[in-house]
């Protein structure tokens, strides 16, 4: 038992400490940086949107704002039966772009499904993937393509950089910090050419490395997407430059429910790829594991090694030591939890609180993907 406690322990450690430590020395060893050059390919902008007309005319106006030549874009919005205002909104735009094409659908049938017609439209060889209440840099489209000049490059991301609503800042904080957290990870894993999932809202591949996403299982599709990349041998690599803005969610309820739901697709889109995690490129698989898997069941380990952890306690000091160290960090977890009901933000609390919601989330996003009870259809978070 105690070797398997100070195993549980390793593993834990390793997920969160040492594999950022790792994947960053590996990067600067080997990591290739982005190489500038004048490559402005055509490409295919797409865009599943569901009752977003508090935003979708924004979207346009970024997209005409970009510093990206507007005869080389095209742009396909997929209103996955909006009940608002979408659906008019986007026809008007339409009228006065003509690079802008609106495909509205009659039947609400999930965002994989618009995003698979979506690619099948598509007329050009890259395609850009984003989100409705996304919002690009003015030079993030040319940085974010200029490196499929290269082969070997089959995807891209970009950078996503997540804003505070106003409204509801101390409850985001935490969100935003463990945002950027993952951002430095991702920069290493880019460098590397193994990037394990893409920023949702920026980012871009070959058409023809394009897997079609299944729409019978709840999956999460940008990670879908990104691992039908690295499949298929080509480098997946991370922009930092080319950067987008997009909002927290509001509160932390709505944000633990889209995590939930996260957690439950990402392990369905595992079961797609459990390939990877024993492939030829010891990388790939090293970061799927390190950086996605053993995370995903993190809340597992931290249950079992607890209880292992009162079984061991007589072996000697360290395990007191251990075991009062758990007793504290879930304390103060739980003060955390007190303070937000009171909106009061301290982060010797409110980090661990975050820390355990996040792992409550995948817990239930795990049953609930053994379940079998995860809808295919696609809720944004409320604007």
């Amino acid at each position: 038992m105690v070797i398997l406690f100070i195993f549980l322990i390793f593993i834990s450690v390793h997920s969160y400490i040492l594999y950022p430590v790792i994947i960053n020395i590996i990067a600067r060893l080997k990591g290739k940086n982005p190489e500038e050059n004048s490559y402005y390919p055509e490409v295919s902008i797409l865009c599943s949107a569901y009752n977003e007309e508090k935003v979708i005319e924004n979207r346009i106006k970024n997209i005409l704002s970009l510093d990206y030549d507007l005869s080389k874009i095209e742009m396909l919005i997929g209103s996955d039966c909006s009940s608002d205002r979408t659906n008019e909104m986007l026809l008007e735009l339409q009228r006065n772009h003509p690079w802008l094409k609106v495909h509205i659908f009659s039947q609400r049938r999930g965002k994989a499904a618009v995003i698979n017609d979506l690619v099948k439209l598509a007329r050009h060889e890259i395609l850009v993937f984003t989100d409705a209440n996304t919002e690009f840099d003015r030079n993030s489209l040319k940085l974010l393509l200029e490196d499929f000049s290269a082969t070997e490059i089959g995807g891209v991301s970009g950078r996503l950089i997540l804003l505070e609503p106003e409204a509801n800042r101390s409850e985001s904080v935490e969100e935003k910090k463990y945002w950027e957290y993952e951002t430095l990870i991702k920069r290493a894993e880019g460098r590397c050419g193994i990037l394990i999932g893409a920023n949702g809202g920026i980012f871009a591949i070959r058409k023809k490395l394009f897997r079609e996403i299944p729409t019978k299982k709840a999956v999460t599709d940008d990670f879908f997407i990104s691992l039908s990349v690295l499949e298929k041998d080509y480098r997946f690599i991370y922009r930092y430059d080319a950067f987008a803005f997009e909002e927290v969610g509001r509160s932390v309820s709505l944000e633990v429910k889209r995590k939930i739901r996260f957690a439950s697709t990402n392990f369905q889109t595992m079961f797609f790829f459990r390939k990877l995690l024993f492939n030829k490129n010891i990388l790939v698989s090293y970061a799927f594991w390190s950086h996605k898997i053993t995370r995903w069941f993190l809340p597992f380990i931290l249950i079992i090694t607890f209880l292992l952890n009162i079984l061991i306690l007589g072996n000697g000091g360290f395990f007191v030591a251990a075991f009062a160290a758990q007793l504290l960090f879930y304390a103060a977890a739980l003060f955390g939890y007190i303070l937000s009901l009171f909106k009061i933000r301290m982060t010797a609390f409110s980090l661990p609180y975050f820390f355990v919601v996040a792992n409550m989330a995948l817990l239930l996003g795990f049953f609930r993907f053994m379940s079998g009870k995860h809808s295919i259809i696609w809720q944004s978070t409320p604007r």
